[in-house]
């Protein structure tokens, strides 16, 4: 009977985009299993990943993190007690002698692509730890084309090796009702008009690029904010900073911070364009998410998010706030311009499914436990 063990460990809230991918990619694997197949996922003590009722696969928790030194023994003896046919890590800090074949999920390179923004202890873990990772993985998965350009070009893999298995939207992510977003609007706060952006305050995610463009589009458009949700690092306050210094305060500007998983769907719902000026993703999941509840979109000519757009999406120069400043204010004044962006974002959403995703990767699994 094959035995696939998919590692959840990372469905915590240190990664809130690495966990929505195994949660999601878990829960539609089960019911995908051939008769004779079998699923177990490793899940941390204290973080459960629901997965549907059947006989043919379970949950298991592991009581050692990714981050120590005993996953290295844990994590295989684990492994042999199930009498694994395959392992599948969706992180790269992993066990490096699992015993059994390996497939590795890979996001971004981003402590390679931008070495400015990090120690340089922590960009030679990167290094030593992915290249290890990608060494004992018989295959691994990139998440978008562009994330397996980066791969192949840093590291010495052979192109047979990597396989592109692109993410999707939670199904939670749909046009929430007027009732679920007319609530949110109250407890946040919220503007009945505004700009909405969704991610880290990281550097990569170009927030200072954002408020300066802010800075040039809000004394034509007062009436609107510029909302930023997501999680706030202390060791990169650049973009309030320079909000503060540009005098755009709380009628200008609402720093969200992390809010609840559940008030996304509103959130994005909620908002007048969602705006993602980030300079380098490996997919860009914020704006699958925000385009499959609704909103009208702006962001980045880089490569992943030219490929997951598909043209659903008003492009800026992400390195050019006046072009950042001039896209938002051209979809602001175009109503006819924001429903054909709309219409075009849920299609798009909709050719992106975690069916799809958890389809091609069982179909690796199968493949990969053969070699």
């Amino acid at each position: 009977m094959p035995r696939y063990v998919l590692d959840a460990r990372t469905a915590t809230p240190h990664f809130p985009g690495i966990g929505r991918y195994v949660c999601n990619l878990a829960r539609e694997l089960v019911p995908l299993l051939a008769p004779a197949e079998h699923l177990t996922v490793l899940v941390a003590p204290d973080h459960p990943v629901p997965l549907p009722e059947t006989g043919q696969a379970e949950t298991l928790p592991v009581a050692a993190s990714p981050f120590s030194l005993r996953q290295q023994w844990v994590v295989p003896s684990v492994l042999h007690e199930l009498q694994a046919t395959l392992y599948h890590s969706a992180y790269y800090l992993m066990p490096y002698r699992p015993g059994v074949p390996s497939v590795l999920t890979v996001y971004d390179l981003i402590p390679i692509l931008f070495p400015e923004h990090g120690s340089l202890r922590a960009r030679w873990l990167f290094r030593i730890m992915t290249s290890w990772a990608l060494r004992v993985s018989c295959h691994s998965i990139a998440i978008s084309h562009a994330t397996r350009r980066d791969i192949l070009a840093h590291f010495p893999v052979s192109e047979e090796r990597v396989s592109v298995i692109p993410l999707a939207a939670d199904p939670v992510f749909q046009p929430q009702c007027v009732p679920s977003v007319a609530d949110l609007r109250r407890r946040y706060g919220l503007p009945d008009r505004f700009v909405l952006s969704v991610g880290s305050n990281k550097p990569h995610k170009n927030l200072v690029g954002l408020v300066e463009a802010w800075a040039e589009v809000w004394p034509e458009f007062r009436e609107f904010a510029l909302v930023i949700a997501g999680p706030w690092l202390p060791e990169y306050p650049e973009p309030r900073l320079r909000a503060e210094a540009l005098g755009l305060g709380p009628q200008s500007i609402r720093w969200l911070g992390r809010i609840a998983e559940e008030d996304l769907p509103a959130l994005y719902s909620a908002a007048t364009l969602f705006a993602f000026p980030s300079v380098y993703e490996g997919f860009g999941l914020p704006v699958v998410e925000a385009m499959a509840c609704g909103a009208s979109v702006v962001c980045s000519e880089i490569p992943a998010l030219l490929e997951v757009t598909a043209g659903a999406a008003r492009i800026i120069d992400p390195v050019s706030p006046t072009s950042i400043a001039r896209t938002i204010t051209e979809v602001l004044e175009n109503t006819s311009l924001r429903a054909r962006l709309r219409e075009r974002g849920l299609q798009r959403a909709s050719e992106l499914s975690w069916r799809r995703t958890a389809s091609e990767t069982i179909a690796l699994y199968r493949r990969a436990s053969r070699m």
